[in-house]
């Protein structure tokens, strides 16, 4: 009888990890969803592709179902298993991270409707250097964090998370540019705002990124560093190490 309650034990230890194995994959799918709607709304916006632009929003609801899909599957575990301390670790990290994929998703389709909102103005362009360079540094930072996630590295982790400032300096540099522009004449003050918002956006990715990173931490090393300084973050991995 002992035995039998022994393979019992076994096969649902290796049920559920098959089904932590599956949502931990579903998660990457998303992200490369994300990440492809991020290169898209980029493009839509600096080429100003009207047709890319509508693809983007169109594909929004594609993230949105992958993010109930998870979170059914969460949901699922939680109610039928009895998962043990680790195992809720990997599971909050997996809800958060989808929560920060679907924004990224939502700030992916706001950049492009201000490419579509900015394809008859063309005062802003001026700007489009720079908010190309930061969007291309969240887009590496976003895949990157999404590769820790993938890898379970909180090494990674750190690293990527570090790169956050970096991303409020290009956002300040360009918010300053700008406002700036702006002041100058009052007929630039429409296509400067529609290009503010699509930078914000970028910004608030780089955010999310950063989230997901922490997210890593958390479940690999066990500390929730959501709200201590970087600094304080590479003091508690060393010394846990």
């Amino acid at each position: 009888k002992g035995e039998n309650m022994s393979n019992i034990s076994q096969h649902i230890s290796k049920k559920f990890d098959v089904a932590l194995d599956d949502i931990h994959n579903k998660v990457l799918g998303m992200g490369g969803l994300v990440e492809e709607q991020l290169k898209k709304a980029l493009l839509s916006f600096i080429n100003s592709e009207q047709k890319t632009a509508e693809i983007v929003i169109e594909n929004e609801s594609q993230v949105n179902t992958a993010e109930v899909a998870i979170d059914q599957l969460y949901i699922n575990i939680l109610v039928r298993q009895q998962p043990a301390a680790g195992d809720l670790r990997m599971l909050s990290a997996i809800s958060k991270t989808i929560t920060d994929l679907e924004r990224v998703g939502d700030e992916a389709e706001k950049i492009a409707k201000m490419a579509i909102e900015l394809l008859d103005k063309k005062d802003p362009k001026f700007a489009y250097t720079s908010i190309n360079s930061l969007g291309k540094f969240v887009s590496q930072m976003l895949h990157d964090a999404l590769d820790a996630f993938a890898k379970l590295d909180s090494k990674l982790a750190l690293e990527v998370a570090l790169r956050e400032p970096e991303s409020d300096k290009y956002y300040a540099s360009i918010m300053r540019e700008l406002i700036t522009h702006m002041m100058e004449n009052t007929k630039n003050i429409s296509g400067s705002l529609d290009a503010i918002w699509a930078t914000r956006s970028l910004e608030r990715i780089g955010d999310h990124s950063k989230n997901i990173c922490e997210n890593v931490i958390y479940l690999v090393e066990g500390m929730d560093v959501r709200h201590i300084s970087i600094e304080k973050m590479q003091e508690m991995i060393k010394s846990d190490r």
